[in-house]
């Protein structure tokens, strides 16, 4: 007997809408990145967080493998049309942030759809953000409250933008996007 894709056409275009829905943000966020770097840099989780949302958005619609990778590829595809000097990271981003949001739903074997496993890769890519980017804004340079500040908020940006993703997701789910059974 054959075995269908999962990656039925509706899927793709499903993940292609998001994608480039979240990737105009993104886009934004790119344009946006040197002067939040400039001016005030200890919000710039806040603006790296953004960068969750396609994964998120997909994986609370379609609840399938893949469909956060996918997501964060079409995003980052869109992003880089409008950011193009950003397009390298932007696809990096996009792998580094969809493989760990696809790692988090794999270790719940895709069957764990609740709100607190969408925060468990949330926290992960703050951490993560929180200590990639404290090299690159130089953040030794900064009095010590910034530097508390800035890690606060390198770890909560993604956690609020699942929080908005979820929201946007359960929305798309009442509104007849989800996947049929």
């Amino acid at each position: 007997m054959a075995r269908t894709s999962v990656l039925t056409t509706r899927v793709l275009l499903t993940t292609a809408a998001i994608g480039v829905a979240t990737g105009l943000l993104g886009g934004i966020a790119g344009w946006v990145t040197p002067v939040i770097l400039v001016t005030v840099p200890i919000l710039y989780g806040v603006v790296l967080g953004a960068h969750v949302l396609p994964g998120i958005i997909a994986q609370e619609v379609i609840r399938l493998p893949w469909v956060a990778l996918l997501t964060h590829v079409f995003a980052a595809l869109v992003a880089s049309a409008m950011a193009p000097q950003w397009a390298l990271r932007f696809l990096g981003t996009a792998i580094l942030f969809g493989g760990i949001q696809e790692l988090v739903a794999a270790l719940t074997r895709y069957r764990v759809w609740d709100a607190w496993r969408f925060f468990i890769s949330a926290v992960v890519i703050g951490v993560l953000v929180a200590v990639v980017v404290a090299f690159a804004a130089d953040l030794a340079s900064l009095p010590l409250w910034a530097q508390i500040v800035y890690l606060i908020v390198a770890v909560l940006g993604p956690v609020a933008w699942t929080a908005a993703g979820l929201g946007i997701g359960v929305a798309l789910r009442r509104a007849g996007v989800a996947r049929r059974r």
